[in-house]
């Protein structure tokens, strides 16, 4: 397990003064992130050993978003690796311990100079420690897009939605999603799929659909092919 404390920045959130689900992902990923660096397993190692770790799929279950100024401890721990394949879970809780938000993800190796996926170098598992999976309600990977879905305006990826891996970051990706969202829609889970990189100058068509209370978002090139799914669901509010 690797856990870092934090406060919430006024800078993080929304109009109401809650955490936003961008900057919720921000510190899961920032966790991991953190959590390969201080393992010798960072952006460094990576690069020189010509490997990348792409995110697959995300699920985010919050039970509660934190406001300003909340003393919160993000966490993260590998529970399985095999093939090119990464499980990750991540959490953030209050300052009494109780869970704000648990999360699943699932990551692909892939070579850099091929883009195809790369087996996990021995001793990679060994170095981030793998513990037990997190009990939550676990979502299947796939996303079904229902039918009738709206276009919108393209979206041009500019150099701002990239990171250091030069694509499309996928907390960019769900903020892209995000702005179709009804006012006043309050996200209790989040799903996302990820089919595809995106690079600077590519053109990404927003389709939208609405179906069992779910807002699904799929960004496309033009010609039709996916580069991410994403549903949302408001449960409980």
């Amino acid at each position: 397990m690797y856990a870092f404390e934090s406060r919430i920045r006024y800078s993080e959130t929304d109009s109401a003064g809650r955490l936003t689900m961008a900057s919720l992902i921000n510190y899961f990923q920032d966790c991991s992130t953190f959590h390969s660096e201080d393992v010798g397993l960072g952006i460094r190692y990576l690069m020189e050993n010509k490997l990348v770790w792409v995110l697959s799929s995300w699920q985010i279950v919050v039970e509660r978003y934190p406001v300003l100024g909340e003393n919160v401890t993000v966490g993260t721990q590998p529970y399985d690796m095999k093939g090119f394949l990464g499980y990750r879970n991540f959490w953030m809780q209050d300052k009494e311990g109780r869970y704000l938000a648990r999360a699943n993800t699932l990551w692909s190796l892939l070579n850099t100079e091929t883009g195809k996926p790369a087996n996990i170098p021995e001793g990679m598992a060994e170095g981030y420690g793998i513990g037990p999976k997190m009990e939550m309600e676990y979502a299947p990977r796939k996303i079904a897009v229902p039918e009738g879905g709206l276009k919108q305006d393209a979206i041009t990826v500019r150099k701002y939605h990239l990171d250091t891996n030069h694509h499309v970051n996928n907390q960019q990706f769900v903020n892209m999603a995000a702005a179709y969202l009804p006012d006043h829609f309050t996200i209790r889970q989040l799903r996302a799929e990820y089919k595809r990189q995106a690079f600077l100058d590519d053109v990404l068509v927003p389709c939208v659909a609405e179906k069992d209370g779910k807002v699904v978002v799929s960004l496309a090139d033009p010609s039709g092919a996916v580069y991410v799914v994403v549903e949302f669901q408001e449960i409980g509010v």
